[in-house]
């Protein structure tokens, strides 16, 4: 699971990115680790993982990650190749999903590319450059179909409009992501890689100042207005405060999220709703050796919820046996939550369901 972090110049998206590598030094106890210069990779927090942990004591907890990769710099112009264009759109097409952050604060010391800060304006041009972008790609397309459809079968023909449907909403500058497309053809639309396509998730970036009341800020205001037409989340963070709490071990983290006056750290809050934004849910399998989270798409079934842990797991799955999360909490332990029946057998055509608690039966 990985995603692109993209904005403007100086809208503090290296400061972000350097609170999730920096997280992974020895000192940090936090769990964040870095994997390359512009890949982090981030723990999805999951407090139900620290409670099964004390039930079982098992030898190892694994939680469950996301990558964040830190996507070169944008410009006006980026789809012509300005700036690192070129090197922009081929590291967007590689994520699932985009968080982009946008500047919601008053700096005299750090300059902005457009002279003021103005969050929708900032928006538009990187939605703008990706959306020409896919109109490139786009038009390649639609001229090889129209070459096919000239034959006169129908599946071309209906390939050549659904085509057309797109690059008009495209030119009306709206993101592919905003269409309405029909079922049967999402998955031709996956297959044409656009970047408007994948989901955005919008971080506005706050001073220390406005760390208390962050709805107050007029910027944040204006952000989450046009994150509303599109039904995208917006989170806040302050990235400066973000780069100083990777420095905490555990304890200290708690006690100056407390002083802050917030419950957890925007990048726990970034996470977890880029998790929401991709359709993810967690299921868990705990014991004496390990409590582990699997990340799994809502809706999969539970051989192929088996099949994340091994292939054999799938092939020869008998049936996963299985109790709710706040079921074995209240219930103190496995073997009584047994007893009083909340452990289910559940077939291969059961929809696993986040927090479920699964043992695997298997046989190969």
């Amino acid at each position: 699971m990985k995603l692109g972090i993209v904005g403007l110049p100086n809208v503090g998206k290296s400061t972000l990115f350097n609170a999730i590598t920096k997280a992974g030094a020895e000192s940090a106890n936090y769990p964040f680790c870095t994997i390359d210069p512009n890949i982090g990779v981030v723990n999805v927090p999951d407090e139900r993982l620290e409670k099964l942990a004390e039930m079982y004591k098992p030898k190892k907890v694994t939680p469950t990650t996301i990558e964040f990769v830190d996507i070169a710099g944008l410009v006006k112009g980026a789809s012509k190749g300005e700036g690192l264009g070129n090197k922009f759109l081929s590291h967007i097409r590689e994520v699932d999903a985009i968080v982009h952050v946008v500047r919601c604060f008053e700096d005299p010391n750090i300059v902005h590319v457009d002279g003021s800060v103005g969050p929708a304006r900032d928006i538009e041009t990187i939605n703008l450059e990706l959306i020409f972008a896919d109109l490139e790609v786009l038009e390649r397309r639609i001229d090889k179909v129209k070459k096919q459809a000239k034959s006169g079968e129908k599946k071309y023909q209906e390939e050549l409009a659904f085509l057309e449907s797109i690059q008009k909403h495209l030119e009306s500058n709206k993101p592919v992501r905003t269409m309405e497309i029909e079922e049967e053809w999402e998955k031709y639309t996956e297959q044409l890689f656009l970047l408007t396509s994948k989901p955005m998730l919008y971080c506005a970036n706050i001073s220390e100042d406005d760390i208390k009341n962050p709805d107050d800020n007029p910027y944040v205001k204006e952000l989450k207005a046009y994150a509303e037409k599109e039904n995208a989340e917006v989170v806040v963070i302050c990235a400066r405060i973000e780069e100083e709490i990777a420095q905490l071990d555990d304890s200290e983290k708690k006690a100056f999220l407390s002083e802050l006056g917030i419950g957890e750290s925007g990048l726990d809050r970034l996470v977890k709703a880029s998790y929401r934004l991709l359709g993810l849910i967690s299921f868990l399998t705990a014991g004496e050796t390990e409590v582990r989270a699997w990340t799994i798409k809502k809706g999969t079934k539970a051989p192929q919820a088996a099949g994340k842990i091994h292939s054999d797991f799938e092939r020869g799955f008998i049936r996963a046996e299985i109790v709710a999360y706040e079921d074995l909490i209240k219930a103190g332990s496995y073997n009584a939550a047994k007893e009083m029946g909340l452990v289910r057998s559940e077939g291969k055509d059961y929809e696993m369901k986040d927090g479920d608690v699964t043992l695997f039966r298997f046989n190969v």
